[in-house]
């Protein structure tokens, strides 16, 4: 039997670019299923930051990266906008992409079994496939799946722009492209693709209702014998404290108590009391509402008034840099509001803290659940998509569970979640037991790389 032959489609992949999670699907997906035996190739736009001569490079097992170049639509700084918004041009620049991307399988002689698209960036390769493309003998057997990473970035241009896609009007109906008088690539992307995943079990079902479906529901509907969720996975490569350079100890599960030795040392150097016994809460995020700070504004002074500290690392939104540039001046003894962007720092705070927030609003996967996992650092979260599929509520009688969780979007539920963390800290030996019980859960690739090959074999099949 020949090789499954898996194109990955993404706009941001690591270690070349990126903006958020998808980069990290993008980089270690295609690695875990060569390791599982399938030609797996990856193509992305060649960005100002692709520092690579050809038009080609490799990365992990030696999985080919195609690079689509174009320096008019390509050769920026950013990725998708600047401070002033998305690029103008957005619409020119991944039609163009999604095009090249089937023209490049041509050059390249390789036909694809599955287009893997991610995201409304290659939701038109779907569409090209079955129009332009439609009686092209070297696509005849190819299919596609789409991945959906977050519903509420989907693609949406004036209708005026529509004939710079290069396809009839008459796909401007509410049927395809046409969503509240706008072009929605998306939508076209769901409608066409012969297979929708998106990532975890949880984000699948919550993105059928009004609530989490960004006013796709409707079409989401339609497909929901054809959709799926399947939970990220996490490059144990990449975040792993027994091998992490960027910290100021390794440690393992069996020297776990090295995770302290993290904490003081980063105690001293963001001025905080130097004390392994204070407990530390972590937040690293984009500052964004989908995040959850609004219910962590609203319980900031009172947790602040406990015997705590707080770090914080991200940016975003200036409402919320606003908000914690004053709280760090109210509560200097206690908090290290750190914002920006720091790769370094981050895995720093991973390796000290003890509680790790994320009180999202939604989430579709989250990947700093698994990230805190490993390095020992217990996640409160909300159980919403990806994190009620990856953190269980921890019971002290039956020792179940691997976190403290809460369902309302409700601050005073969030702080009831944290205090339940503060009251087990006190603890000490459960609590040292929960630390090395989260540090050896998998959240690998392998077994996410396994279902989706599946899924693969399943949209072929029915083909």
């Amino acid at each position: 039997m020949e090789k499954l032959k898996v194109l990955f489609a993404s706009t941001e992949v690591v270690p070349f670019a990126k903006t958020g999670g998808l980069a990290d699907v993008s980089g270690s997906l295609p690695i875990a299923l060569k390791e599982l035996g399938v030609d797996a190739r990856v193509i992305m736009p060649k960005y100002g930051s692709v520092k690579v001569k050809e038009d080609e490079a490799v990365i992990g097992n030696d999985v080919k990266v195609y690079f689509v170049k174009n320096d008019e639509y390509f050769n920026r700084k950013d990725l998708y906008g600047d401070k002033f918004g998305d690029f103008r041009d957005n619409l020119d620049r991944f039609s163009f992409f999604s095009k090249e991307i089937l023209n490049r399988c041509i050059r390249e002689d390789f036909k694809p079994d599955i287009i893997h698209c991610n995201d409304w960036q290659t939701a038109l390769v779907p569409v090209y496939l079955n129009t332009t493309h439609k009686y092209e003998p070297f696509f005849a057997d190819t299919k596609t799946l789409f991945t959906i990473h977050n519903m509420a970035y989907q693609g949406l241009f004036p209708k005026e722009e529509f004939p710079r896609i290069g396809l009839d009007w008459v796909l401007f109906t509410i049927d395809y492209f046409e969503f509240y008088g706008q072009v929605n690539l998306m939508k076209a992307g769901l409608v066409y693709a012969d297979y929708i995943s998106t990532v975890s079990p949880t984000y699948a079902s919550e993105i059928l209702t009004k609530e989490f479906g960004c006013g796709l529901e409707g079409v989401l509907k339609t497909r929901e014998n054809s959709l799926c969720g399947i939970l990220n996975g996490l490059d144990y490569d990449l975040w792993n404290p027994a091998t992490d350079k960027k910290i100021f100890k390794k440690y393992s599960i069996d020297t776990y108590d090295d995770k302290y030795v993290n904490k003081e040392k980063l105690q001293a150097e963001l001025g905080l009391k130097v004390d392994r016994e204070i407990p530390m809460i972590a937040l690293i995020s984009r500052l964004a509402d989908q995040k959850g700070l609004d219910l962590i504004a609203k319980i900031i002074d009172e947790l602040l008034s406990l015997k705590i500290q707080f770090v914080l690392l991200g940016t975003g939104d200036n409402k919320y840099h606003v908000l914690f540039e004053k709280m760090a001046k109210a509560h200097q003894k206690n908090t290290s509001i750190n914002l920006r962007f720091d790769a370094t720092l981050a895995q720093k705070i991973y390796a000290a803290s003890d509680l790790f927030l994320i009180p999202s609003r939604y989430e579709p996967c989250g990947l700093g659940q698994m990230i805190s996992f490993k390095y020992g650092a217990i996640p409160v979260v909300r159980r919403t998509g990806g994190l009620k599929d990856s953190v269980k509520e921890f019971d002290l009688s039956s020792k179940y569970g691997n976190g403290f969780t809460f369902e309302e979007y409700k601050a005073e539920a969030l702080f009831s979640a944290i205090k339940k963390g503060l009251s087990l800290y006190k603890n000490r030996d459960v609590w040292n037991s929960l630390v090395k019980k989260v540090m050896g859960l998998d959240y690998s690739w392998k077994a996410s790389a396994q279902e989706y090959i599946k899924l693969y074999n399943k949209i072929l099949k029915r083909a």
